[in-house]
């Protein structure tokens, strides 16, 4: 027998206190299969939980110590042997004791003096069983690989068509840069921050947290279906250009509902993207648009990225204002707690103040200079 047939040749651990049972069954196994030993249950665990655990074992039943059954099941106890199949192999011949056997998880019971074909066949047997099953259960292990691979790589691909959506209407905006990032994670810490709170906890489960992430950079899609002379006109919109920008938060809602109706069915992230383009610009005293929701009435999703927008907007320089810095920018969100935007948001944001200013230096487009404030979009 060559090297290689000796690495590739099953492993069968045979258990048994008496030496000459051990050395008969090492005899008849050794031409066909390595044969480790072991003369007590305690030793055949440590063997069978190490390195190199066999691809069977023949177990005696009566032993000093540890017996059979309690073998068996301490090795069916344990993740690293539990797959491993047992074979009794005893003098005890009663059907009760095969019967316990059995039922512990011993997949087959050899009683003595053994028949030697018979032992080898059962043993080939078994281990033909085992390489089916070790098959079935890597083929299995393999297709789950592959479906989480797969789900992972439709997230990413998910993923970056919702960034490259949302930068058709950033890009139009040489000024807005990397906005929808930092909208995206502004909006995350205020949900995290926020989701013990009474008021928001039983929306703000991690699944719509990570949604909300997901959905935030659709809330400007609409801004495409806006004229460039609006769009980009330098200083304050006169009120007929004004109407025409409120409307990106309808014409986002209508296209994000327009490719959902596409796909057939309701897709969550989806569904709270329609919600976020379309009331963002919501005000919590309802003087905002477009529907002039106020309060509770306005979406969560929508309230959060209401925050989020203004900021971003405050402290970073736009075609029609130059940025502010960051502590005027605070300023101006306090001063609209309770009008604005929703009170309890806006003391999330106090409290996260910081990680806002992180937030917006990790994505900075530039460094923001200047201390003038227009009207805003």
């Amino acid at each position: 027998m060559d090297v290689l047939d000796m690495t590739t040749r099953a492993t069968i651990l045979v258990v048994d206190d008496t030496p000459d049972n051990l050395a008969l069954m090492s005899s008849l196994l050794k031409d066909e299969y390595r044969v480790k030993v072991a003369n007590g249950g305690e030793k055949a665990l440590r063997v069978a939980q190490g390195e190199t655990p066999p691809d069977l074992i023949l177990l005696d039943i009566m032993m000093p110590g540890m017996n059979g059954y309690q073998v068996l099941e301490q090795l069916k106890a344990d993740p690293r042997t539990r797959e491993i199949p047992v074979v009794f192999l005893t003098a005890k011949a009663e059907v009760e004791d095969e019967k316990r056997g059995l039922e512990l998880g011993a997949v087959d019971y050899i009683t003595k003096p053994i028949s030697p074909p018979i032992v080898l066949a059962r043993v080939k047997t078994q281990l033909s069983l085992k390489a089916a099953a070790d098959f079935l259960r890597d083929k299995a292990k393999f297709l789950e690989e592959e479906v989480a691979r797969r789900t992972r790589e439709v997230a990413a691909i998910q993923d970056v068509t919702i960034l490259a959506m949302a930068s058709l209407a950033e890009t139009r905006d040489a000024d807005t840069g990397n906005h929808i990032r930092r909208t995206q994670h502004f909006v995350k810490a205020l949900a995290e921050h926020l989701k013990i709170h009474p008021r928001f906890a039983a929306y703000l489960s991690d699944g719509n947290i990570a949604l909300l992430f997901k959905s935030a950079p659709l809330h400007d899609i609409g801004k495409v279906g806006i004229p460039d002379r609006i769009l980009l006109k330098p200083g304050a919109l006169d009120p007929d250009e004004f109407e025409i920008m409120k409307t990106h938060t309808t014409l986002g809602f209508n296209a994000i509902t327009h490719a959902e109706r596409s796909l057939g069915k309701d897709v969550a992230f989806l569904s709270m993207a329609k919600e976020i383009a379309l009331s963002h610009q919501e005000k919590w005293d309802g003087s905002g648009y477009p529907q002039g929701l106020s309060g509770d009435a306005i979406p969560i999703s929508a309230r959060l990225m209401a925050v989020a927008d203004v900021y971003d907007a405050l402290i970073n320089r736009r075609v029609y204002k130059e940025p502010i810095p960051h502590d005027e920018a605070v300023e101006i969100i306090i001063s609209g707690r309770g009008r604005h935007f929703d009170p309890d948001i806006v003391d999330a944001f106090l409290a996260l103040q910081d990680e806002f200013r992180a937030i917006a230096g990790r994505f900075a487009d530039q460094i923001r200079t200047g201390n003038e404030s227009t009207q805003g979009r």
